[in-house]
């Protein structure tokens, strides 16, 4: 009888796409098994293409992430327990660390159900793991399979790029790229503003990759994000040499991340957007601010990390800043500079 098998990690773009040396793993170890996996709208899609998942399940009960957009109508909570439980499933991974995530796997009647041991959950999983807050998601994730005894050969990213998100992508960049120049990403948004470094600090950055380095500058993101590249194209007092093409609100994910493959370089907050870019073997330069980059680093060896190492760094946000977000202000746009001319003009390491 083929195995039935559910893994559970819905939400953001970055840590959908840190699952994929997980999956890898496991469609290694059970090759004839049928694997689905409980993704979020929007972030899932870049799993749509992804040869170790057979079928992907969205999980759209709520939309308090900005990024969030579907056509498909919201269910209730009780809609997806019942359409697990109609699939019949042998075991469930659940990498997302939620008390909720756990309880719908129990629900659902999945009768063998491993996950992290966070948030007083321990109650719905059949084997508990801890969860090691110092470890890199990538290297947590595995620690899920290495409990459940599935063997873990490699640790590397994949991205699947569509055919037609190519051609879109392609069509695009003829549109508005000069071959003649290199191509920087520069993505001044992430999913929590607090991780967002000065906008001011964003069109320094700008003008001297267009005035001085010959670069030509993107950005991508959502609609709501157009306004922001707007506004820190007019803290910029001068002519540009070379504008920025703003394609905000313009591509769906899949067209995006095959713009991003073009790029010489991404440089940017900690978001989804860089990881896609280290997922696609694209180097960057990443600003960290209060986060982690030993737990939330792109995971590529071609990467640069901005931080800074005062005192309360990193708090990750779980306290109310009391510094006035040092860590990101002491990251100056010289040094950003620095890190992107050393990255922009080497060769790969490996």
């Amino acid at each position: 009888m083929q195995v039935r098998i559910l893994v559970v990690r819905y939400r953001f773009i970055g840590d959908t796409i840190l699952t994929v040396p997980f999956l890898r793993n496991l469609r290694r170890c059970y090759p004839y098994a049928k694997i689905d996996m409980l993704v979020a709208p929007v972030s899932g899609e870049l799993l749509e293409t992804c040869p170790y998942v057979d079928n992907l399940i969205y999980f759209d009960t709520t939309r308090k992430h900005r990024y969030e957009s579907s056509k498909v109508s919201k269910k209730s909570f009780w809609h997806y327990v019942k359409l697990l439980r109609s699939q019949h499933y042998d075991k469930s991974y659940i990498l997302k660390r939620s008390f909720s995530s756990a309880a719908l796997c129990a629900f659902a009647g999945i009768k063998n159900r491993i996950g992290f041991d966070t948030e007083w959950r321990g109650i719905f999983l059949t084997k508990k793991v801890p969860y090691d807050s110092t470890k890199h998601e990538v290297e947590s994730f595995l620690d899920v399979l290495k409990a459940d005894n599935v063997p873990v050969f490699d640790d590397y990213l994949e991205l699947w790029l569509k055919k037609q998100d190519v051609a879109e992508a392609n069509s695009i960049l003829s549109k508005y790229a000069n071959n003649n120049l290199k191509k920087v990403m520069v993505h001044a948004t992430s999913g929590n503003p607090k991780k967002q470094w000065k906008m001011e600090y964003f069109a320094q950055i700008i003008e001297k990759l267009s005035n001085e380095k010959n670069i030509q500058v993107f950005h991508l993101g959502a609609k709501s994000d157009r306004k922001v590249y707007e506004n820190i194209r007019s803290m910029i007092k001068c002519d540009l040499l070379i504008e920025p093409v703003n394609l905000c609100g313009e591509l769906d994910l899949g067209t995006s991340a095959a713009v991003i493959a073009n790029m010489d370089l991404v440089f940017g907050n900690d978001s989804g957007t860089l990881h896609v870019a280290g997922a696609l073997d694209v180097p960057t330069v990443v600003i960290y601010g209060p986060m982690d980059y030993h737990k939330w680093r792109v995971w590529n060896l071609n990467t640069k990390a901005l931080s800074t190492k005062i005192d309360c760094y990193p708090c990750n946000l779980k306290t109310k800043c009391k510094n006035n977000f040092a860590c990101l202000e002491q990251i100056t746009p010289n040094v950003a500079l620095t890190f992107i001319d050393e990255m922009i003009n080497a060769t790969k390491i490996y």
